[in-house]
């Protein structure tokens, strides 16, 4: 790190009231030849003298033996002697913690997170989430945020005076929708930069007594207590993108043994559809390589690579229901349940009885997730014949078309299988059993084709 952390003292004895980054232009070349971090303390000797006054001073590096006492104290051993320092609340004592992982700059290596995600997706990833214009368009999405709204008010009884975690809190919108159900404390994680704006709407609603606001990914950063409910917003497109619901599901690890989490299970749903139009529209995007003279350069060499690489594009739009040519077939991930390994590779068996004859074109994805709480259950649902959510739907084309009759079946698998770029690798292999037709393709998740303005005419 390229600065020290101040902690200035409050009113009372060893009581760490905030902590602060400030430039040092001296300790920092300190600490970037030795590897250590330089700390200040500042406590009062007693109550007649001003903050400020350094009564104790060390060097801690990454073998310094550091533990908790109790809810409000971290003990601190220096060779033969060690510090107790007494925190006045248990959220500072979470936030001292926090910050001195941060500071001694643990390996990466230690991370769940950063084992799983290359570190330019990361950074991607999160400047992305860190833009206020992202978060207006998710709150924006009646569907989602009314739904939220809806689930956690109506079951209030499963808030009041319990203690609350929300992961990846983002705005802080669904903290205060906690709060509303009279949770008497939210831990609003965050790791994104849109952090310091949810601390500011905390403390513009007057509720920096209710909701703390706690930077950093949720594998990383430590909480005072365990948690009665998990809240979040995990869900990317087809369900899985973005790797989320791993955090989600990590986050367990804070949970009570008898908790709740909201969203509770997640269902995602496919079918076979038949369009041709967008299978012509996708084929017609690569005739732009057929060209032997653009401006004098003959392209028709890439045809076909361009061709693989839009037809490995899941296309993100939504469609009349009606070009569904068979019953949905459904596949559940329990949270409650579930472990982060459980999403590294997910396999989808499906067999569908066909209602219609015609080309089958690819298969259709959306999700519901359910909320369930002590008094209802809330759903929030993405399907083509529900009001239309930023999720959308989306849809895989195969390779080749396959011809099939009403009655006949179509049968196959979908495998997910998770990668460094917080998406995942999608390979679905589809046979007519009746006569034998076989068709497939290998779609990646993390790029995937925005064909909105089409969808929704």
């Amino acid at each position: 790190l390229t600065h020290l952390q101040r902690i200035a003292v409050g009113k009372k004895w060893g009581a760490l009231k905030k902590v602060e980054k400030c430039k040092d232009g001296v300790a920092e070349p300190f600490y970037n030849a030795e590897k250590w971090i330089f700390l200040i303390f500042f406590f009062f000797f007693s109550p007649f003298i001003a903050d400020g006054v350094c009564v104790f001073k060390c060097l801690l590096n990454r073998d310094t033996e550091c533990c908790r006492v109790g809810k409000e104290s971290i003990l601190i051993t220096l060779g033969y002697s060690s510090a107790l320092l007494k925190f006045e609340s248990p959220a500072d004592l979470s936030s001292f913690s926090n910050t001195l992982k941060r500071c001694r700059n643990e390996k990466k290596e230690s991370s769940v997170f950063s084992q799983r995600t290359e570190e330019a997706s990361a950074v991607q990833y999160f400047q992305f989430y860190g833009c206020i214009s992202q978060q207006q368009n998710m709150m924006q999405d009646f569907v989602r945020t009314a739904t939220y709204h809806r689930a956690i008010l109506q079951n209030h009884t499963d808030f009041r005076d319990k203690v609350v975690l929300d992961v990846g809190c983002g705005s802080g919108i669904l903290s205060f929708f906690a709060v509303q159900a009279g949770a008497r404390r939210v831990y609003a994680v965050e790791a994104s930069s849109v952090a310091q704006y949810a601390e500011l709407l905390v403390k513009n609603n007057h509720l920096s007594d209710k909701i703390i606001v706690v930077p950093g990914k949720i594998e990383d950063i430590s909480l005072p207590e365990a948690v009665d409910v998990i809240i979040s917003e995990p869900m990317g497109y087809m369900l899985f993108n973005e790797r989320m619901l791993e955090s989600y599901l990590h986050s367990k690890k804070w949970l009570k043994a008898n908790g709740m989490m909201f969203p509770t299970f997640g269902d995602i749903h496919l079918a076979p559809f038949s369009d041709e139009q967008l299978y012509m529209e996708h084929y017609s995007r690569a005739n732009f390589w057929y060209q032997q003279c653009f401006y004098g350069v003959n392209l028709s060499s890439l045809r076909g690579a361009a061709v693989d690489e839009y037809f490995r594009q899941p296309i993100v739009d939504t469609f009349d229901f009606r070009i569904l040519m068979a019953r949905t077939v459904k596949y559940t991930v329990n949270f409650m349940d579930s472990e982060e390994a459980d999403l590294h590779r997910v396999e989808i068996p499906f067999v569908f009885q066909l209602t219609q004859s015609g080309l089958v074109h690819g298969l259709a994805f959306w999700f519901d997730v359910a909320f369930v709480g002590s008094l209802v259950t809330v759903w929030l649902s993405t399907a083509p014949t529900e009001p239309l959510t930023h999720w959308y739907q989306v849809r895989c084309l195969l390779h080749t078309p396959l011809f099939a009759k009403e009655g006949e079946t179509l049968s196959g698998n979908v495998l997910f299988v998770a990668n460094r770029r917080q998406s995942y690798d999608i390979q679905i292999v589809a046979l007519i059993n009746q006569t034998g037709f076989r068709s497939g393709n290998i779609l990646d998740l993390k790029n995937p084709f925005f064909s909105l303005l089409r969808g929704a005419s």
